[in-house]
């Protein structure tokens, strides 16, 4: 049987939950999932690797975990600042990184800047941060800095039962399976006063502040020192950008399915397990 179980992660500046998945002994993975999904993205997937020993978490600001301190926001850095402490917690001096769209990226760059304490790289259809020319950062962080004064006027959408947010889900800007939308509704519903809305930080929502150059994010996957393994989904958000992967220092593997390819449904779950399965078993 495979089980699961749920845990709790102080790291002194916020309070993250998680799931762990595998032997206590398996080799130390740290896995991260999507902007706005939640730790059950790996639901399908963590049970069906291998002598793993995975820390499935729910990042800042989403799921179970604690929302980040009013006056600050969710950047790249900070995210990853979260799993280096997630890692000592564990005592983990190296481990790997399992990480799905919004968590690859931060996987990468995690890896990128502390290349001796990340063992392997296994993602899944997402790599670089959204990037922008020099010349429009004034004008990004004028957008960002308006969208953070109107944030507190905006309400989140209330559903009046579970199902209507299921369905929202599905359709949702990165859109899922109905399963799929059910395991993440499961962790990231909340109760409130006329019915369900998501516990996620309306400040994700924020358009973000500053983002890099091409070269500078580039410069993250050129300085990696771990074998990798990226999922590029066939109708994923990577397809258009399949010449610039195949520049990059990185293995690249194309399987059928959308975005969410490892949560959508069994077959696709099957078909990124086979691939970190093999992986992960290189010596």
């Amino acid at each position: 049987m495979n089980l699961v179980e749920e845990v709790r992660l102080n790291l002194g500046h916020i309070e993250l939950a998680a799931h762990l998945y595998g032997p206590e002994d398996g080799l130390p993975v740290i896995a991260l999932h999507g902007w706005l999904d939640n730790a059950n993205s790996f639901a399908r997937l963590a049970p069906a690797l291998r002598g793993l020993r995975i820390v499935a978490l729910d990042l800042a600001g989403h799921g179970h975990s604690d929302h980040r301190p009013p006056g600050t926001g969710y950047t790249l850095a900070d995210y990853a600042h979260d799993v280096l402490h997630v890692a000592e917690q564990m005592g983990w001096q190296r481990f790997s990184l399992l990480g799905h769209s919004l968590g690859a990226i931060v996987s990468v760059l995690l890896a990128g800047a502390l290349p001796e304490r990340v063992e392997r790289l296994a993602l899944i259809d997402g790599l670089l941060p959204l990037t922008d020319e020099a010349d429009n950062a004034p004008q990004r962080l004028g957008e960002a800095l308006r969208a953070q004064l109107t944030l507190a006027d905006k309400q989140k959408p209330v559903y009046r039962d579970p199902e209507r947010a299921v369905l929202a889900r599905m359709s949702g800007r990165l859109a899922v399976s109905r399963e799929a939308a059910e395991l993440l509704a499961q962790r990231g519903l909340m109760p409130v006063p006329g019915g369900y809305t998501w516990r996620s930080d309306s400040r994700l929502t924020v358009p973000t502040a500053v983002r890099f150059t091409l070269p500078q994010a580039t410069a993250f996957v050129r300085r990696l020192a771990c074998p990798g393994l990226l999922i590029a989904a066939d109708d994923g958000l990577l397809a258009p950008h399949r010449a610039l992967l195949n520049e990059l220092p990185i293995q690249v593997q194309a399987l059928p399915g959308g975005h969410h390819l490892h949560l959508d449904d069994a077959t696709g779950a099957t078909s990124v397990a086979d691939c970190f399965n093999r992986f992960f078993a290189i010596s």
